[in-house]
């Protein structure tokens, strides 16, 4: 039971639906989190999703919308336009007192803005685009899909409560979309502080430096995600090739079907041998154990895991403007912020955290910047927002 909270009534029947699961990605880490606190508290759980990778989460049940669909004909937008059908269904006769979506679909009580405001990401997005590619975007059968069920959505009268994972997602909402400031609700999401510690240094610096080929001295910058280039990746790239340290290492974690084409940037940068593309990981701890630094000048993340994740296992971080995290950094002190396109200033933060010792001496600040992130306390909001609800 979560302390202060009264446990969710016996047999409470809530759906929470998200589209497809993998174990890498922080939104499903969210679900998964917040599930096993539902089932703890009495609640009987139900996923709706089209398919989901790894082990079944104990104690919940799954629903499998998955209708057949053409990828030749319709691609993506029949996907998710046959997936939102199916799942409304489902939302309609499932007989749930409380359904929380994770996707862009009408009819749910709660919406959970993991992924952002699209409009505000289109946005984001195009300043770094050409002008052809902006007009690709706006007549995009997808997006102009995705744009139409997020609207929908929003002004659905089903819907009473839209979480966001950050102050960002909150005032996107707002000036998007109009959402009154009584559905908003901001619950930024949880970490395990426990496994993600400052004590992994001593346990992972020494192997897993060993493992990459790097020495133990030469400062390493720790990138995380999948999505290479809505999170930066390119500039971050062009960053390190401008950098006064030329012994700065970069260690890449994640997956990105176009990996290849990051790749030949880097060895057109002259970087091949600072540059280390080591795929998705299961377990990034021993990643977050033998780094200095965590960079992710992200063009757009409403509040990504792995900057907490790395916060809390005391690394400073450099991010940009354009991402939940930033209200918890503070410049000199756990880290950087910057603007997503700004390789320059972008290079020297980087040789900042590069200097000697400059790194260590913030990783208490790193730390502490999160610890109210536990989460029993992110459960504890979400079963609040719950109670009210009910």
């Amino acid at each position: 039971m979560i302390e202060g909270q009264e446990n969710l009534k016996s047999g409470i029947r809530i759906a929470v639906v998200r589209q497809r699961y993998n174990p890498y990605g922080g939104a499903e880490r969210f679900v998964e989190r917040a599930l096993a606190a539902l089932v703890r508290e009495g609640a009987e759980v139900t996923l709706i999703t089209r398919s989901w990778e790894g082990a079944p989460q104990e104690g919940f049940r799954q629903k499998i919308c998955n209708p057949g669909y053409s990828r030749f004909t319709g691609g993506r937008t029949a996907r998710d336009r046959s997936f939102t059908a199916c799942a409304q269904r489902e939302m309609a006769e499932g007989g749930y007192d409380i359904v929380q979506s994770h996707e862009r679909i009408p009819g749910c009580m709660i919406f959970r803005a993991g992924d952002g405001v699209h409009a505000a990401w289109l946005d984001h997005r195009a300043r770094g685009q050409s002008a052809a590619a902006r007009l690709l975007a706006r007549y995009s059968p997808f997006h102009r899909y995705i744009l139409k069920q997020e609207a929908a959505m929003l002004a659905s009268p089903a819907l009473k409560a839209v979480i966001c994972n950050s102050a960002l997602v909150r005032e996107e909402m707002q000036r998007y979309y109009g959402v009154t400031e009584n559905k908003l609700v901001v619950i930024e999401n949880g970490v395990d502080l426990k496994s993600y510690h400052p004590r992994l240094a001593a346990e992972w610096r020494e192997r897993q430096r060993s493992a990459l080929g790097l020495e133990a001295d030469i400062p390493v910058f720790l990138y995380v995600g999948s999505g290479f280039e809505r999170k930066g990746v390119p500039q971050l790239l062009a960053a390190l090739a401008m950098m006064k340290s030329r012994q700065a290492q970069l260690v890449i974690v994640g997956s990105d079907r176009r990996q290849a084409v990051f790749e030949r940037q880097a060895r057109r940068l002259g970087l091949e041998n600072r540059v280390h593309f080591v795929g998705p990981q299961q377990d990034v701890r021993p990643y977050y154990g033998m780094a200095d630094s965590f960079v992710l000048p992200t063009r757009y993340d409403p509040m990504p895991n792995a900057a907490l994740e790395a916060m809390a296992c005391g690394l400073p971080i450099i991010t940009s403007t354009t991402c939940g995290i930033a209200t918890r950094v503070t410049a000199g002190e756990n880290g950087f912020v910057c603007d997503a396109l700004d390789t320059v200033q972008l290079a020297l933060h980087m040789d900042r955290l590069a200097t000697p010792g400059t790194a260590h001496a913030m990783r208490e600040a790193a730390r502490a910047a999160v610890l109210d992130l536990d989460l029993e306390t992110m459960a504890g909001k979400l079963i609040g927002l719950y109670h009210s609800l009910l």
